[in-house]
């Protein structure tokens, strides 16, 4: 048994402690000083590898082989996110590790993302699971807490072999040479379009739009010929539209979102989207909505309003951008005929659009995080389940079912993904546009404590922005919003 560093706790309260200062700063919607660093380059990263280092003697060990001490199976808990078919396909995973072998039982707790990452700040360390999963937003808050077991450890201890993983995948959840987070379900904003619209308004149904530019044309088209009521369904939501999506043209753009190199040199202590990057992003979306060629469906409360206006029988939208995660779901419920205008066939998927029709996206989606307990045992019966869920054969399975990206290569040429791909093309889509991403710390995504706070400042300020509020002004009130939260955050975490 290995002691656990009391400081843990600490750091995890300090983190409790920035979030609550984080609402505070957000709760008059007035502007606050920045008081960041003046930066003035938005030159992309050269390298996908990060500069400065973390002392490998300073992090918790992973003790692999303590497994073959256990007498009899070692029980795990799991927190886990998932909803719907997500949740029923990890069910089922987790159901086919339990009963392919007798040294380890694992028990999932699902909840909310945001509830599991609530339960985990607040909780202590003993009481926090053996395993969590966490959201791309969550990197730096959670290494923050040091209360997990860097995967790195896990990796480099039992000799696995990550030669066929995405290298964009392992960056996302990787910050100062360390692997924190093993990278589970992947995921990337996509275009899900009506074929059925797009054929009406004579536009090919098989080319859907790559820039913002031609968004805006087949818009139009769409628009003027009667085919839909609008061309888009956007969203402010903070984890899709009024947060994600701006990190993501950003990305597209070869521009950082905060410095630091996107916080993954140094940490990071402004935001930089209060720029003309920025400034003409979300012109052009209230010009969109102005121009009566897209609808806002407002935060996207229900996670598929925007999917939903597709299937609208009285003003539909043709287009919206949503997460790849629910291609399964939807493809899945058009085709149970919920939806008698829409039909599963009727979908059509193509690449986020963004400036200048770059290829690329950022990593969405979460990691798996093995907790500190202290227990050799746990820690390696943990290890173990980990490198299940990321094997080629399940994440084939994962893959096919529910729209994620499979986190390796080799899950490709592994049924039933590879005949899904050869069979559905619209399951390779997210896939490609990953693959296309530029290799530059511009293409990694930003890490900073309090992203899951800075992408609601932002996505409130995109709803004022949808509703007719000043670009520009709006814009520099939430990046002084997000520099504080920032700044508070770095004091309260040893930035």
């Amino acid at each position: 048994m290995r002691t656990v560093r009391n400081s843990r706790r600490t750091h995890g309260f300090a983190v409790l402690v920035a979030v609550g200062l984080l609402a505070a700063a957000c709760s008059d919607g007035g502007s606050i000083t920045d008081t960041g660093d003046t930066i003035t380059t938005t030159v992309p990263g050269d390298t996908m590898a990060p500069t400065t280092t973390v002392a490998a003697d300073t992090l918790p060990d992973c003790p692999t082989d303590a497994l073959a001490s256990a007498t009899g199976p070692v029980e795990i808990s799991f927190w886990h996110g998932m909803s719907s078919v997500l949740n029923d396909e990890l069910i089922k995973l987790t159901d086919l590790y339990n009963s392919s072998q007798t040294k380890v039982h694992v028990t999932l707790t699902g909840q909310t993302y945001e509830t599991t990452i609530d339960n985990y700040l607040q909780a202590s360390q003993s009481s926090r699971p053996d395993l969590v999963q966490m959201p791309e937003y969550m990197v730096q808050s959670l290494v923050d807490t040091h209360s997990t077991v860097p995967v790195g450890k896990c990796i480099a201890a039992s000799g696995f072999d990550t030669s066929s993983f995405l290298p964009t995948a392992l960056t996302a959840y990787s910050t100062q040479g360390v692997q924190w987070g093993m990278p589970f379900n992947l995921s990337n904003p996509v275009l899900y379009y009506s074929k059925k619209a797009f054929t009406a308004a004579g536009l090919d149904p098989n080319k859907p739009p790559q820039s913002l530019d031609e968004l805006r044309a087949d818009s139009q088209k769409i628009v003027d010929s009667g085919a839909a009521k609008y061309g888009l369904a956007l969203d402010s939501g903070f984890d899709s539209g009024g947060g994600w999506y701006v990190e993501q043209w950003f990305a597209k753009a070869q521009e950082f979102y905060v410095d630091g190199d996107n916080g993954r040199t140094n940490r990071a202590t402004q935001v930089l989207y209060n720029n003309q990057t920025g400034a003409d992003l979300l012109t052009f979306l209230q010009t969109m909505i102005n121009d009566g060629l897209a609808v806002s469906v407002g935060d996207n409360a229900g996670g598929q309003d925007d999917l939903l206006k597709l299937a609208d029988a009285k003003e539909p939208a043709a287009m919206s951008i949503h997460t790849s995660a629910a291609l399964g779901g939807a493809l899945s419920i058009l085709a149970s005929g919920t939806f008698p205008n829409l039909k599963d066939t009727d979908l059509g998927i193509g690449p986020m659009p963004g400036p200048d029709g770059k290829p690329g996206a950022l990593i969405g989606g979460a990691s798996l995080w093995p907790v500190d307990s202290g227990d050799d045992v746990k820690t390696a019966a943990t290890w173990d389940f980990i490198q299940f869920l990321v094997s080629a054969e399940q994440q084939s399975e994962w893959a096919s079912v529910t729209g994620y990206i499979p986190v390796r290569t080799d899950a490709l040429s592994v049924d039933p993904y590879k005949t899904k791909l050869a069979t559905d093309p619209r399951f390779s889509v997210a896939y490609d546009q990953l693959k296309a991403s530029p290799a530059a710390l511009t293409s990694a995504g930003p890490v900073v404590g309090p992203l899951r706070e800075m992408r609601s400042v932002l996505a409130q300020a995109i709803a004022k922005v949808f509703g007719g509020a000043d670009v520009k002004a709006t814009l520099a009130d939430a990046s002084a919003q997000a520099n504080q939260l920032i700044t508070n955050y770095n004091q309260l975490n040893g930035g």
